[in-house]
């Protein structure tokens, strides 16, 4: 759930039931590909689950290859989540635009993303969770 950053006055929401988010290691590796490149690999990501959103990986930072993202001017804000910055990854093209985000502050309820990455999976060339 993103909201644009235009607004001034930030509200700040707790998941509850109404909105539950949870936060839990993923057991699997997760392989994010970009334009035939291995852009992310981890035994350590993390799978939020938000809602009725479907659920999203977030890899570590240091499982990323950092170099191959470019930060952008887009920004984004989550009441549950904080602040949202992003990246593209050039050697993708256009589709990849905007492809990676990240809460870099991101509110204590899912402080455990903070140094993490997103990729939306539709915007990458492959993102596989793996058992090996």
């Amino acid at each position: 759930m993103t909201q644009s950053t235009s607004s001034t006055a930030r509200t700040i929401k707790v998941p509850g039931p109404d909105h539950p988010i949870t936060v839990e290691r993923n057991a699997r590796r997760v392989v994010v590909k970009v334009a035939g490149r291995v852009i992310a690999d981890t035994r350590h990501a993390l799978t939020l689950k938000e809602a009725s959103y479907p659920p999203v990986q977030y890899i570590p930072r240091q499982n990323v290859d950092m170099t191959l993202l470019e930060r952008t001017d887009h920004a984004t804000y989550c009441p549950y989540k904080g602040e949202c910055a992003y990246y593209s990854v050039p050697v993708g093209g256009e589709r990849t635009v905007n492809a990676v985000w990240t809460y870099e502050q991101p509110y204590d309820a899912v402080a455990l993303i903070k140094d993490h990455v997103a990729f939306y999976p539709d915007r990458v060339e492959a993102m596989e969770e793996l058992d090996h």
